[in-house]
């Protein structure tokens, strides 16, 4: 199949979360499995310094935006040593900026016009370049206009009247939503602004629009994909997502084992695999905690926590939990990560207040991240929320035994032990229902209690070090899924009609 993958971001070309690693992975996992797959996204700033050869094409192009029109260049690259050519969209004025999509915490005023103008120059590299497309796959709100532009302006268009799309939600949290009169810069028909279509309680909503138009929707865990259609974790758009849920699939997110692998990680004190992992972790446990400034002690459990503070994340139920833990359980913790100040401050407080108990890093690193997950005994993700979870997924892979709340990608990963469980063994971790810190507690408490089990921790470990968490897993459910929405697509295409 020939694959256009359009997104705002991708590694290791601009990042500002998770939807940046699917985006740069996916790809190559599918050219893997020989089909053809091509990336665009915006030649934001940061690209320019992602360290890999980006060359101009010499092709620019011309687009309508609101009454105006808008001139684009288009620059190339390729990932995994030349398998999947990279398309880059140029136009300094929307793109060169320090950071994606917004600074000093609030989003740049003319993000829709920004992301019309991409979705927009996504169609049409397909036209400059010549390129056979069976289906674009679109990712998040900041593409949401692309199934609406091909649908509504270019289907009838040669080139583009059999491409199917399929628009996948990374986090519903997130919708650009914009006030009414920014319609008038996608250009669309008015008509198109009703509750139906692009209108969001009289706002337009790119995240709906991708919805409602594309052929077919994904999102990125089976579970999150039954749970986006309630009002708890809808987001307003539940009732949208139960009318289309007959085109509506959850395919789980998988990990690059390139990267993330304990046997060849170059960031970790000593390498392992499922056959030498209580040597390995071992090695990795005593110089975490020397990096980190924590007392040696091999015989305390070592609870890692890694990613963004705030609520979604589950850090107030950590701040709940970790001062008790600290005076009436013997165990440590490394904490890594920015986000809300008022956890930055409590957090720093009981670092400075028990520094052989407490760890805390209050910023982002790529290699103490991969310490921390070959280092830690437990790895901590209370989420209220989470859509899918890589963490996870890094400490299955890494022998880090995972404590987590019961949702979304986590509850697809995570089975939790119990004796039924461990004895049949498909126990890899533990998880609790419950939005409360009592919950967590008693949990990591079962899970430090399992850790001064030896036969029993490393038959967890070993489990889930054993499982399949690559790409290849995930690339191979995504295939299936574009054949059937390419073949029901131009099964029905001579009959199909856009009403408005």
């Amino acid at each position: 199949m020939n694959i256009l993958l359009a997104t705002s971001e991708a590694v290791p070309f601009a990042k500002t979360g998770g939807l940046a690693d699917v985006c740069g992975a996916l790809p190559l996992a599918l050219s893997r499995l020989g089909h053809r797959a091509a990336l665009i996204l915006p030649a934001y700033r940061q690209t320019r310094y992602c360290g890999i050869p980006i060359e101009p094409l010499g092709i620019k192009f011309i687009v309508p935006i609101g009454s105006k029109t808008v001139t684009g260049h288009l620059l190339q690259s390729r990932l995994g040593g030349g398998q999947v050519p990279v398309y880059l969209v140029e136009q300094d004025a929307y793109y060169d900026r320090d950071e994606l999509y917004r600074q000093d915490g609030e989003d740049y005023s003319d993000n829709c016009e920004r992301f019309a103008f991409f979705s927009r120059a996504v169609l049409e590299v397909i036209r400059l370049l010549e390129l056979d497309v069976d289906l674009i796959h679109a990712n998040d709100w900041q593409t949401g206009l692309v199934p609406a532009y091909l649908k509504i302006e270019y289907r009838t268009l040669s080139r583009y009247d059999q491409i199917a799309t399929l628009f996948t939600v990374h986090n519903i949290a997130y919708q650009g939503q914009f006030w009414h009169w920014d319609m008038l810069l996608t250009g669309l028909d008015w008509k198109y602004f009703n509750w139906r279509q692009m209108e969001f309680f009289g706002k337009l909503n790119l995240l709906k629009t991708g919805l409602v138009l594309a052929d077919a929707i994904s999102t990125v865990s089976p579970r999150y994909a039954e749970e986006i259609q309630t009002p708890q974790f809808g987001w307003g758009l539940e009732g949208v997502l139960q009318h289309r849920r007959d085109v509506l699939s959850g395919i789980l997110n998988g990990i690059d084992e390139g990267v993330w692998n304990p046997a060849t990680d170059p960031h970790l004190a000593a390498n392992y695999d499922a056959d030498t992992v209580s040597r390995g972790k071992a090695v990795c446990k005593a110089a975490l905690q020397r990096e980190l400034g924590l007392a040696a002690r091999p015989d305390v459990p070592l609870i890692g926590m890694i990613g963004r503070l705030d609520d979604q994340k589950g850090f107030d139920l950590a701040a709940e939990v970790i001062p008790q833990w600290i005076t009436q359980n013997d165990a440590q913790w490394a904490i890594l990560g920015r986000g809300d100040p008022i956890y930055h401050e409590l957090f720093s407080d009981l670092a400075q207040r028990f520094p052989d108990k407490v760890a805390v890093r209050l910023e982002y690193s790529d290699p103490l991240a991969h310490r921390i997950e070959a280092g830690a005994d437990v790895f901590l993700m209370p989420s209220r929320f989470e859509p899918c979870g890589l963490n996870q997924m890094y400490s299955l892979r890494y022998g880090t035994v995972p404590v987590v709340r019961e949702t979304g990608g986590l509850a697809d990963t995570i089975v939790d032990a119990n004796e039924q469980t461990i004895a049949a063994g498909t126990a890899n971790g533990f998880s609790f229902r419950e939005d409360n810190g009592q919950a967590l507690g008693e949990t990591l408490r079962r899970a430090c209690q399992a850790c001064r089990r030896p036969e029993v921790w490393l038959r967890l470990i070993v489990t889930g070090m054993r499982q399949d968490w690559s790409w290849t897993r995930g690339a191979k459910e995504y295939v299936k899924l574009y054949e059937k929405i390419v073949a029901r697509v131009r099964s029905s295409r001579p009959a199909h009609a856009l009403t408005g």
